[in-house]
């Protein structure tokens, strides 16, 4: 019975009512809130201190022995602790977060160091225990642990000092020497940066402190992003006028993802050699964790614009060329060009009328026009006289309504787009892009315009194809019967007869 009264006693002279009561409330907190995990198993670890040391004191105090008065000061010091650090939890986990704010990781952890060192104090004096020879012996004794820490004690101080500036969120992307990572953490000794090749790079804080450090794709009132230079080298054949005018509208036309629309992409010559010129493709990079992949997509897109301009990267000055490019070997790639194409033109249904010696004819003034992941090969509203013939890929038709934009149709390959264009002159109805590499080709109004010239019967057999392709549509969306959807597939063929005599001024 002894043992009971002596263990109330000491309950209510040691905060132990308070203890339990935090023990509870941070049962609760593992349940509902997101916490801090280091610091709330050293909570616990003092509860559990402190209630070994009450149990420890009032069993010697029930036999009157004199260790109860050395158990009895850890065991206040340990309650008084974990009330400190069961306030800072609240604090820090729960109050701060609900006014949406938010303290650095070492800030609390002085504050909390602070606080418990009071505390602590405060309970060793109540308990009159002399301090001042503790503290004249501590000062000395710190004096030359600081000595023989001074890196430790610095790269805290550093850690410190980072947090306290807000010179570094975690989530920035930095640059130190030749460590190039995003910051995860910010320790009481280190920063952790994680690089791109899954490596986690601990930095010394004093590093960090002495060091110059980038900070990438971040200005003051902008999105983060980073602008990026992809270089590609054309040779003197071409003007650097046309080469960047070719290059970028096709970079700012492209919808690449991960390229931002603003600051829009720059074409530059950068640098001039006796044979070719150097040139630079400028964007700025909206996602800095994805750049290679982003600057291979900037590279396709470059190499196709300047395929479709008949533009070719340079090569070095000293390359060698073995085979003897004989008029024989000219006259069979021609063949093999020509035959890729003319076997494109034999699957479409608008040349099927065209007899073999027309579709030869517009064979040979076809275009290779090849696309790269991104490219808009039309955009809706654009004047452009020419047909696109799609031999291979994948593409999307969007139509916009100066609101909203919505997708229409996919285009796979082999077939064609932009007749009406090319045919009647009219402007572009829809934007088509293309979903990834595409392999196409461009036939243009001069091309028609021979082969319509010299048989006008040709006008109404186009005409007749494109009116049937648009009143099948027609009547599957509004239900047509076969006589109704006759009649209106010769209106439209009339109808697109007479513009397209026009528009090539047939007579």
């Amino acid at each position: 019975m002894a043992f009971f009264e002596a263990l109330w006693t000491e309950a209510r002279q040691s905060f132990t009512p308070w203890v339990l009561l935090l023990t509870v409330f941070a049962f609760v907190l593992t349940k509902t809130v997101a916490i801090d995990k280091p610091r709330f198993k050293a909570m616990f670890l003092f509860i559990a201190a402190h209630l070994a040391g009450l149990v420890a004191t009032a069993g010697f105090e029930a036999v009157h022995s004199t260790f109860a008065d050395i158990t009895r000061t850890p065991t206040w010091v340990f309650g008084a602790v974990a009330i400190v650090g069961a306030g800072a939890t609240l604090l820090f986990s729960v109050l701060l977060p609900r006014a949406r704010l938010h303290a650095p990781l070492i800030v609390q952890d002085v504050v909390v160091g602070i606080a418990m060192v009071a505390t602590s104090v405060a309970v060793l004096s109540r308990a009159g225990v002399n301090l001042s020879g503790l503290i004249a012996t501590s000062a000395v004794f710190t004096a030359m642990l600081g000595f023989s820490l001074q890196d430790v004690i610095g790269n805290i101080a550093g850690g410190l000092a980072l947090q306290v500036d807000n010179s570094l969120d975690e989530g920035d992307w930095i640059r130190v020497g030749d460590v190039t990572g995003r910051v995860v953490e910010v320790r009481w000794r280190y920063t952790a940066v994680e690089t791109r090749n899954w490596e986690t790079v601990l930095i010394p804080n004093t590093v960090m402190t002495r060091s110059n450090v980038f900070i990438l794709g971040k200005r003051q009132g902008q999105p983060r992003q980073l602008r990026r230079w992809v270089y590609f080298n054309v040779d003197w054949r071409f003007q650097p006028g046309d080469v960047i005018s070719v290059v970028q509208t096709a970079v700012r036309a492209a919808q690449i993802d991960r390229v931002a629309k603003e600051p829009l992409a720059t074409v530059v010559l950068m640098d001039m050699t006796d044979t070719f010129g150097k040139y630079a493709v400028r964007y700025h990079l909206s996602d800095i964790a994805v750049d290679d992949p982003t600057d291979s997509e900037v590279r396709a897109c470059v190499y196709f614009a300047l395929q479709r301009a008949d533009m070719t990267l340079a090569m070095p000055a000293h390359a060698l060329f073995v085979t003897e490019e004989t008029t024989d070997r000219k006259a069979i790639k021609t063949e093999k060009q020509l035959q890729r194409r003319r076997a494109l033109l034999s699957t479409l249904d608008l040349f099927a009328g065209l007899a073999e010696a027309e579709r030869e004819e517009l064979a040979r003034h076809m275009k290779y026009a090849p696309f790269a992941k991104g490219e808009v090969m039309t955009r809706q509203g654009a004047e452009a006289h020419w047909l696109y013939l799609m031999e291979d890929g994948q593409a999307t038709v969007r139509v916009s309504d100066g609101t909203y934009d919505r997708e229409v149709a996919q285009l796979n390959g082999p077939c064609f787009f932009g007749e009406m264009s090319l045919l009647t002159g009219e402007p572009r109805s829809a934007t088509v892009i293309a979903n990834g590499e595409v392999e196409c080709f461009r036939l243009d109004k001069a091309a028609m315009q021979g082969v319509l010239a010299a048989r006008h019967e040709i006008a109404e057999t186009l005409a007749r194809v494109l009116a049937e392709r648009q009143v099948t549509l027609q009547a599957a969306k509004e239900g047509l019967s076969a006589d109704a959807a006759r009649e209106r597939a010769n209106r439209e063929t009339n109808a697109l007869l007479t513009r397209i005599r026009a528009f090539f001024a047939l007579g």
